[in-house]
């Protein structure tokens, strides 16, 4: 017999899955976006590649157009190199930069061109150093050698010492080691298209025949034109030198002892654009000046053949007329 335990029902309990549904495929739908995606790029990559430079051009500056400028018309605002394009220094201004971009100041572009001439020379300057440096021959005249910026450009100055001057006394023979100096300047010159200009420069030592035979003026020139010399023979292009000047004791560097070694030197000089413009346009006016000057004279000279020409020929007419008029009475 059974007992009542056994006649229960037996009652079996499942629990309920939470997990998602198998074959969940949300995730194709982000995938078909990506591919969309890649696939108007690369048509857009393809579309570009068949088209020309040209037509590239005229899309890009479509979008580099505000609307404003495109419906307005107006200066672009894409042309602009100021962070609040518009206005300039002004925020609330609203056509200051466009007016400056339409007037187009020649100073600015001056301005701009002067400051890389500048930059460039600041670069020779810098490779000259570098070559005094890594030459142990120049190494050793280093203290003789001033390289600085000036107003006409960059300016090499030789100088002379008690123990080692740079000429023979009272000659413009050049000693051996200054002949090394300009020889190895010479080349590096060539990198630059800047004209040189030579200045000699003496003591104040005076000759004892005084200034009327040889002077401190000769001695400076010679020098000058010495070091040109010394300079070509070591590869500077002869076309290079502007000119080449002797200026005597007129400029010394040291000024508080007129006699010292060091106001004996050599600049040279590589002239920025602005120097060398203005000492050809200064030439080239003088020139100018000089052919004006014959072309007037030569119009002068002509002026008075034809006069005398005239005059020669005014005697013969006269009777002529005369005669013409007397016939013309008896009729």
């Amino acid at each position: 017999m059974s007992s009542a335990q056994d006649l229960r029902p037996i009652v079996i309990r499942k629990a309920k899955s939470h997990s998602k549904p198998h074959g969940n495929h949300s995730w194709k739908i982000a995938y078909a976006d990506f591919m969309t995606a890649m696939m108007a790029f690369f048509m857009v990559m393809w579309l570009l590649s068949s088209v020309s430079p040209k037509t590239l051009a005229g899309v890009a500056e479509y979008f580099r157009t505000p609307l404003k400028v495109a419906i307005a018309g107006g200066d672009k605002s894409s042309l602009s190199k100021s962070v609040i394009p518009g206005g300039g220094k002004d925020v609330q201004a609203k056509d200051g930069e466009v007016m400056r971009a339409q007037t187009n100041d020649p100073s600015d572009a001056q301005r701009r061109r002067d400051q890389l001439d500048t930059e460039r020379l600041r670069a020779l300057k810098g490779r000259l150093e570098q070559i005094i440096e890594n030459n142990p021959v120049l190494r050793q005249f280093r203290p003789q050698l001033l390289l600085d910026i000036t107003s006409e450009g960059l300016r090499i100055q030789i100088l002379d010492t008690q123990n080692r001057p740079m000429f023979r006394t009272g000659s413009a023979s050049v000693e051996p080691y200054m002949r090394t100096i300009l020889r190895e300047i010479g080349p590096v010159l060539n990198e630059m298209p800047n004209k040189v200009s030579l200045s000699g420069h003496t003591d104040s030592a005076t000759y004892m025949m005084g200034e009327r035979a040889y002077s401190n003026w000769e001695l400076s020139a010679d020098r000058a034109n010495a070091s040109r010399q010394e300079l070509i023979a070591g590869g500077m292009q002869e076309g290079k030198v502007l000119r080449v000047l002797g200026l005597a004791d007129t400029m010394p560097l040291e000024k508080n002892d007129v006699l010292a070694p060091v106001n004996r030197r050599i600049s040279i000089v590589v002239l920025n654009k602005r120097a060398q413009a203005q000492f050809e346009s200064e030439n080239a006016s003088a020139a100018e000046v000089s052919v004006q000057a014959q072309k007037g004279r030569a119009a002068e000279e002509l002026q008075a053949q034809v006069e005398q020409a005239q005059a020669a020929s005014a005697p013969a007419a006269r009777p002529s007329g005369s005669g013409a008029a007397g016939k013309g009475k008896i009729e």
